[in-house]
């Protein structure tokens, strides 16, 4: 099958008319010489890169990779599936971050979006080689254009060069605005800013059927609700507008550790009652992590407990078996830090946490947010990072996560004791999100985040993906009605269940956007 696609492309490069001439007039005409044919690679270190992911757990070769030079060679290769008898499929791969092929297009094309980085067509920012873009004023709001191909990291540092941030982020930044966006894109801010999918006011998006469309929640709304967590199943966003506001200098960082759950999870959702995007004492990030048997109190993804507490600590865990570490955030100017000092100290009166278990720290704005960098250093240095992560992510509803830690944490993980990797837990409230959008979350609201963020040996991820197996199968028994994060099933009955009533206008919207059933065949959705 790939090498007969393979035949097939190859074929169309050699006739005398590159792609481009079969096609309808581009929206970028200035570009029209630019052709697919001559970014189209068959290179086997190419094509084995885009056969695997960030799980490293299993492989699908595509027949060829796409490296684009500007966002009229995703049109054309689009069109040029659309156009033959049997239309291959395509997948747009942004750092691969993926853990289960969601990125791949076994005997199809992988489009390596980030290439697009090398080949600046649509630069409106003289100060950077990116599509990025920052716009706006004070009366009418800040926002930056953003290519889909590039990464927050780079977003960020481009807004605070004009003293701006978005306000809603992922935990690790060397992610694409096009990946995140394709899902929902979340992290400890997402309690009062929403997901990122909810902070993006337009979008460019190549459907389908090859067309460049440029949507708002004013404009082709349907595209652009289908798109914001659509999985990528309507269309490849290659620009996204995303809302800016002043960025604060330092960060107030805490941490406190509880050993009994009922108050750890109270204490969280008092916390995030307080989540107006203009109240005055809110904080601006809010996670939890479990501290287990398996190693120190710090993880990889940052080393924040003080080594002198060290041995306190493990003391602890031993004792318990879980502790529970809430983790929460407050930005802040110079200036203001008696009046942070003091509002923290307002939203920590009353809350049950171990006494003389309250660490802090006192960080840059940008350390803070990207925290995660210094521990993937680490671990890539030591040959660690580009190892199999059999991860889950899980919306749980609030009315079953007590039952979560006890059938769950309390139970499958002490009992089999293959975690290696960080284990999340936080709420979120349902009224940050916009039900018009693809992205799927529990009917209560307020729902917790639960990820287990697992990284192991060639030879032994089976094992802790067993052990994913076995969560998902104790809460089906419940009848939990949790919802995957990323998710990943294999038929498409699981899939509607999944969906639920947004079941129908999925199936509708792909038939409207991409009728071929052309784009990102690895979510195994209408691909199975």
């Amino acid at each position: 099958m790939g090498r007969a696609l393979a035949t097939r492309f190859k074929s169309s490069i050699d006739k005398s008319e590159p792609w481009i001439n079969f096609l309808p007039a581009s929206p970028f005409p200035d570009h029209h010489e630019l052709t697919v044919a001559t970014n189209l690679s068959y290179d086997p270190a190419a094509l084995s890169s885009a056969a695997t992911d960030f799980g490293h757990m299993l492989s699908s070769p595509p027949a060829a990779v796409l490296f684009p030079s500007s966002i009229n060679d995703i049109v054309c290769l689009i069109k040029l599936a659309n156009s033959i008898p049997v239309p291959f499929n395509i997948a747009a791969k942004g750092c691969g971050h993926s853990v289960r092929g969601q990125a791949m297009a076994g005997n199809g094309v992988v489009v390596e979006m980030t290439s697009m980085n090398n080949n600046n067509n649509n630069n409106n920012n003289s100060n950077n080689n990116t599509r990025i873009a920052i716009s706006g004023n004070p009366s009418t709001g800040y926002y930056a254009d953003v290519g889909g191909e590039q990464l927050w990291i780079d977003v960020l540092n481009a807004a605070l060069e004009h003293g701006l941030a978005p306000v809603s982020w992922t935990d690790y930044l060397y992610l694409t605005i096009g990946g995140t966006l394709s899902n929902a894109g979340i992290s400890g801010q997402t309690f009062r800013y929403g997901p990122q999918i909810c902070n993006v006011s337009e979008l460019d998006i190549i459907t389908g059927k090859g067309d460049f469309v440029n949507c708002s929640p004013q404009k082709n709304c349907e595209l652009f609700h289908s798109a914001l967590g659509g999985l990528g199943q309507f269309g490849i966003i290659v620009r996204a507008r995303i809302s800016l506001f002043p960025a604060r200098k330092r960060v107030k960082w805490v941490r406190i550790l509880y050993t009994n759950f009922n108050e750890f999870v109270k204490d969280q959702e008092r916390l995030i009652s307080i989540n107006g995007r203009e109240q005055e004492g809110a904080l601006d990030y809010l996670e939890g992590v479990l501290l287990m048997h398996d190693g120190p109190p710090n993880s990889w993804r940052s080393s924040f407990f003080p080594t002198s507490h060290h041995s306190k600590i493990v003391s602890l865990i031993n004792q318990h078996s879980i502790i529970y570490c809430l983790e929460v955030a407050k930005y802040y100017d110079p200036p203001s830090l008696d009046t942070v000092d003091k509002e923290l100290d307002d939203l920590f009166d009353g809350l049950n946490f171990l006494p003389g278990y309250k660490f802090e720290k006192d960080v840059s704005f940008i350390d803070f947010l990207n925290r995660v960098r210094h521990g993937e250093l680490s671990l890539r240095s030591q040959g660690l990072w580009d190892v199999p992560h059999p991860w889950l992510n899980l919306f749980v509803p609030k009315s079953g996560i007590a039952e979560f830690d006890s059938g769950v944490f309390k139970d499958i993980i002490l009992k089999r004791k293959v975690t290696t990797g960080p284990i999340l837990i936080y709420p979120m409230n349902r009224s940050k999100w916009d039900d018009k959008m693809s992205a799927v979350i529990p009917d209560e609201d307020v729902f917790y985040v639960v990820s287990f963020l697992y990284s192991s040996g060639f030879d032994d991820w089976e094992s802790m993906d067993e052990q994913n197996k076995e969560t998902l199968r104790f809460c089906n028994s419940v009848d939990m009605k949790i919802k995957q994060y990323l998710p990943h099933y294999k038929t498409q009955e699981d899939w509607a269940n999944h969906y639920g009533s947004k079941w129908k206008r999925i199936q509708e919207k792909k038939n409207e956007f991409d009728p071929k059933m052309i784009l990102s065949p690895g979510q195994n959705i209408f691909n199975p």
